[in-house]
């Protein structure tokens, strides 16, 4: 078992615009988690974020949403690590991921950042690529030159509800996420991932 995770992070864009757009996927699960859990989000000037804490017993979380919008989301979680002294090996990640379907999350240690800005920003201002990171599927347009527009469009209802019932998936293993219980977490998610997959092919 590994030490577990301080502070949760959704990744997104402020703003009505944005709120149900694909990119805003790791938000729409910060917010389920924040509201599952009673904790009140509240805009934290000097962090640029909303920042929230929840105390699960032996666990005690802190959940962030940045305000500075996808591209900087590091300005708002390097200052906040630093400040309470956290390592990137006790960071949680969250956010929309194109090269998984819609439906699909999976969790994963370090790595790229597969041409998610958001992550990018955050891997050069801490310094380092070695948090754990929570990939929500959104699915891919197909061409990457789509991706910046496919993106920051609200996906249909169909695919949106796939989008929601991974994320409900998500919150059903993040008191293991919490506790560190890694491994565990990511043999169900792909596990589940599979059989869903399965499912939805032809048979023949």
């Amino acid at each position: 078992m590994d030490a577990g995770i301080a502070l949760i992070v959704g990744l997104g864009n402020p703003g009505e615009r944005y709120m149900e757009t694909r990119h805003n996927a790791g938000f729409r699960f910060l917010a389920t988690a924040a509201g599952k859990f009673g904790v009140e989000m509240r805009r934290e000037s000097r962090f640029k974020a909303d920042i929230g804490r929840y105390d699960g017993g032996a666990h005690r979380v802190w959940l962030m949403m940045p305000q500075t919008f996808m591209n900087l989301s590091g300005a708002a979680v390097a200052p906040f690590v630093r400040y309470y002294k956290i390592e990137p090996a006790h960071l949680l990640v969250a956010y929309d991921d194109v090269d998984l379907p819609p439906g699909t999350v999976r969790l994963k240690r370090g790595g790229g950042e597969g041409g998610h800005n958001g992550l990018r920003d955050i891997v050069q201002k801490l310094g380092s690529a070695e948090f754990m990171r929570l990939r929500i599927g959104v699915g891919h347009p197909g061409s990457s030159d789509e991706v910046p527009d496919y993106v920051l469009r609200r996906a249909p209802t169909n695919e949106q509800a796939l989008t929601d019932a991974a994320i409900d998936e998500a919150l059903r293993h993040l008191a293991d996420i919490v506790a560190g219980h890694y491994q565990l977490v990511m043999n169900s998610l792909h596990r589940k991932n599979d059989e869903a997959s399965a499912t939805s092919k032809p048979a023949g």
